[in-house]
């Protein structure tokens, strides 16, 4: 076999994104010259199925055109629940903690099963999930319901199933975020975050879901942009540029032989303290073998540039990118020996996803005020305008529709958006009989917040569907009707939900965190 020139090994680490339906011109000829091996792809990315195998398609033309004997990673953020790239074309399935509350691992082996053999069929081979941080801080801004929740032995139990359902749809996984990211209170996409913990603690909480998913064969890690003062004394630097922490612990303490990714080097951990460039090649050196600049394409060019340069300057050696070279040739290898063609029974897989979502919603209060029964009640469901929290979450698919939910149960419910008016709130003493509002993380959204209080005032019965946060319940008055969870604003969790309002179905979900 022809040895990789240092241009071709260099183009192998990048894992590179761009925006359009299609790729353009100058992001094609970048892929060519410097034979681009990896892609992410966002929301941004997304059009009909065909226009997506239509994408991926030609992704991998442009791969060989430019001399590459193996496929292109291509990679999304398929978490489910409240963060994934795709909707049209794939079936909606739970989210980390949604499957949590089934308190069924075997759920999240069959959900994200499917969540590959359909991002397969779309021409996807790399799904950057499960999240295996262990959500332990209820004020964690960006971590929350994409975790199985803050017990670390339930994380790892669900994780690792999570992980072997998406191998054996043909998927290449990546665990994420080492060496966890569940106890923090700053989102890493706007700063970094700092977790000070001792090595002992670390070790019998963040790091078990890390090692299980590393004894049952991880394809990759990818790294926290957080400080480990306990891993890494120096001051400032995460875990991705951190060479204690990426070859010393994650390699030689914890034996992990696998592939390891950065997060987003654009993030504001990143890119407003060391620079994404520079911080690229901090981060091969500290022993991360891939390194993912998901928007720009002049930092793409730049990091290039800044890698030759290392090289060139003696800094980088060739053979520590050989080494990554080789890891990455060796998973790509997998991918073509576990290539899959099958057809996908999508009506199957929107039953089995229902019938575990039907498992998940939690009633966390007020069991003895359901099921409204009344068919003269007058209803009235306020909707919290679309949004996202954290920088992960694609703000297209925010869209909380718990009163599209409520009509398929009562058909004259009255469905209005926040904000109301204090005439409105005038007026709905004297026309309602119940007030069904859905929220959106009204522990961080003090708007919301204050409207349930002031609807408490009317003395009508007050339900609340929480639609992200579980930890809702700890903001709103103690006397609301009644608190369900749904765990995030997929349309089938907040159908479930209707139909417990309505006494359809018994609600059997139990929270995996502490409420």
């Amino acid at each position: 076999m022809k040895k990789p020139t240092i241009q071709d090994i260099i183009g192998q680490t990048l894992v590179i994104g761009f925006d359009g339906t299609t790729v353009r011109k100058e992001t094609e000829a970048f892929i060519k010259e410097y034979k681009i091996g990896n892609i992410i792809l966002f929301a941004r990315n997304m059009g009909s199925p065909e226009e997506i195998r239509a994408l991926t398609s030609h992704l991998q033309q442009i791969g060989k055109e430019s001399g590459q004997s193996k496929p292109l990673l291509i990679a999304v953020d398929q978490e489910n629940g409240i963060v994934r790239r795709i909707d049209d074309g794939t079936t909606t399935v739970p989210g980390a903690m949604a499957l949590a509350a089934t308190g069924n691992p075997q759920h999240a082996y069959d959900m994200y099963k499917i969540t590959a053999k359909e991002l397969r069929s779309l021409g996807i081979n790399w799904n950057l999930a499960p999240v295996l941080d262990v959500n332990n801080n209820p004020n964690n801004p960006v971590i929350g319901v994409r975790s199985f929740g803050e017990d670390a032995n339930i994380v790892a139990q669900f994780g690792e199933k999570a992980l072997q359902g998406l191998q054996a749809g043909g998927m290449i996984t990546a665990v994420k975020h080492f060496p966890g990211h569940g106890d923090t209170d700053v989102d890493s996409h706007l700063g970094m975050p700092v977790i000070s913990h001792s090595l002992e603690r670390l070790h019998e909480i963040e790091l078990v879901p890390f090692k299980k998913s590393i004894e049952c064969g991880t394809d990759v890690v990818m790294t926290a942009h957080i400080h480990f003062p306990a891993l890494d004394a120096r001051a400032h630097i995460p875990a991705t540029l951190s060479y204690p922490i990426m070859t010393n612990f994650l390699r030689r303490d914890l034996s992990y032989n696998g592939l390891v990714t950065t997060d987003d080097m654009e993030m504001d951990a990143i890119s407003k303290s060391i620079g994404t460039e520079k911080g690229c090649v901090e981060a091969l050196l500290a022993g991360v073998d891939l390194v993912m600049i998901s928007h720009t394409l002049s930092k793409q060019i730049g990091t290039i540039d800044e890698i030759k340069k290392a090289v060139s300057a003696k800094k980088l050696s060739e053979e520590r990118l050989y080494e990554s070279y080789c890891r990455i040739q060796k998973v790509k290898q997998k991918l073509l020996d576990k290539e899959i063609r099958r057809p996908i029974n999508y009506s199957q897989h929107q039953k089995q996803a229902q019938a575990v979502y039907r498992e998940s919603v939690t009633l966390e209060k007020g069991i003895e005020q359901l099921p409204i029964t009344s068919h003269s009640a007058r209803i009235l469901v306020i909707e919290p305008p679309a949004s996202t929290q954290t920088g992960a979450e694609d703000p297209q698919y925010a869209k909380a529709a718990i009163g599209r939910a409520i009509l398929t149960f009562k058909p004259d419910a009255s469905v209005v958006q926040m904000p109301l008016s204090e005439v409105d709130l005038l007026a709905i003493h004297e026309r309602y009989d119940a007030i069904i509002i859905g929220l959106l993380s009204a522990s961080v959204q003090e708007d919301q917040r204050q409207l349930v209080e002031k609807l408490v005032e009317t003395e009508i019965p007050i339900h609340v569907v929480a639609m992200r946060s579980p930890y809702d319940i700890q903001h709103v008055p103690d006397a609301i009707a009644s608190y369900i969870n749904t765990y995030e604003f997929s349309y089938p969790a907040l159908e479930v939900a209707a139909a417990a309002l309505f006494g359809k179905i018994q609600l059997t979900g139990t929270s995996p965190v502490t409420l």
